[in-house]
């Protein structure tokens, strides 16, 4: 633009200031590259234009990652093991993280979360040594309501599971190992509210295994005869909401710190349990969770 109108400014003093035959002369030239800029002007508008609307359109992916560290009281028993329940304190990480693209409803969800727990008997003589990890992938319809504060979520997700428990006081078959796979519906609900200036989140989310297959020896069955003599006997079991009736829940509370960081804290309980091959097994937590979670966009480019 700035160029046409030096031109434009050139090309009047020329023709008030030069004779006659040199102004035609150069009124000619100029009038050329007054044409050849419009041309030029013209075509980076077209471009512009043409460009414009796939970057307006393109969706942004909008990721939330949550990193949680948990301590509580845990209550471990197997049959399998012993007929006693074993309770004592547990440490466990959880990560969750959420991507959504901008104009959908549907949203991925993967988690992941691993803790150990030690656990004794009443008469402490022995003690319970587990380890589990926790891997989801599912997939959430999101809703909003009273003008976006109020947010909901439901769906579903795969859940494994795996991990061991081991007694220090068996001699014989002193360790079971856990492994079930379900699907579970999952529900979550967000509140947003201001206090002090600032915006606090209040979350509840829970789910509950569907249906699936669980891993577990038969009763009075060891693992040497089930990994070295190969001795099937019902080993892999179909279980139900029934024959497996468990919760995975919590309530937080989300701080605004800086930005799109929060803090995140609040209570979590994760309630496994299940009755298969006559035998019955409980892990049940209850903690306290702190982390942080966080928000941020992705352009696509």
């Amino acid at each position: 633009m700035k160029y046409r109108y030096l031109s434009a400014i050139a090309a009047l003093w020329l023709a008030t200031a030069l004779p006659a035959q040199e102004r035609g002369a150069s009124t000619g030239l100029l009038q050329g590259e007054l044409a050849y800029t419009e041309t030029l002007s013209q075509a980076k508008t077209f471009k512009q234009t043409q460009a414009s609307p796939a970057v307006a359109g393109t969706p942004q992916k909008t990721t939330t990652s949550t990193m949680l560290l948990g301590i509580g009281g845990a209550s471990v028993l197997d049959t399998y093991l012993s007929p006693e329940t074993y309770k004592g304190s547990e440490l466990r990480f959880f990560s969750e993280t959420q991507w959504r693209r901008d104009g959908r409803k549907w949203c991925g969800v993967m988690i992941n979360q691993g803790f150990m727990s030690l656990t004794k008997n009443r008469a402490d003589n022995a003690k319970d040594l587990t380890a589990m990890y926790n891997f989801a992938y599912g997939k959430l319809c999101n809703f909003s309501l009273a003008q976006g504060r109020l947010r909901l979520q439901a769906g579903g997700i795969i859940d494994a599971n795996i991990g061991v428990i081991y007694n220090t006081r068996n001699g014989n078959n002193p360790a079971q190992m856990k492994a079930w796979v379900d699907i579970a519906p999952l529900v979550a609900a967000e509140f947003d509210f201001r206090l002090w200036k600032k915006l606090f989140t209040v979350r509840y989310e829970a789910q509950a295994p569907l249906a699936g297959l669980m891993f577990s020896p038969n009763y009075g069955q060891s693992y040497y005869e089930i990994f070295s003599r190969g001795n099937y006997d019902h080993n892999i079991v179909p279980v139900t909401i029934f024959s497996q009736p468990s919760l995975r829940h919590s309530l937080t509370i989300d701080v605004p710190v800086w930005r799109s960081f929060k803090i995140r804290a609040g209570y979590m309980g994760d309630w496994q349990q299940a009755k298969v091959n006559n035998l019955k097994y409980h892990i049940r937590s209850n903690m306290f969770v702190i982390g942080i979670t966080r928000q941020f966009k992705i352009f696509n480019l």
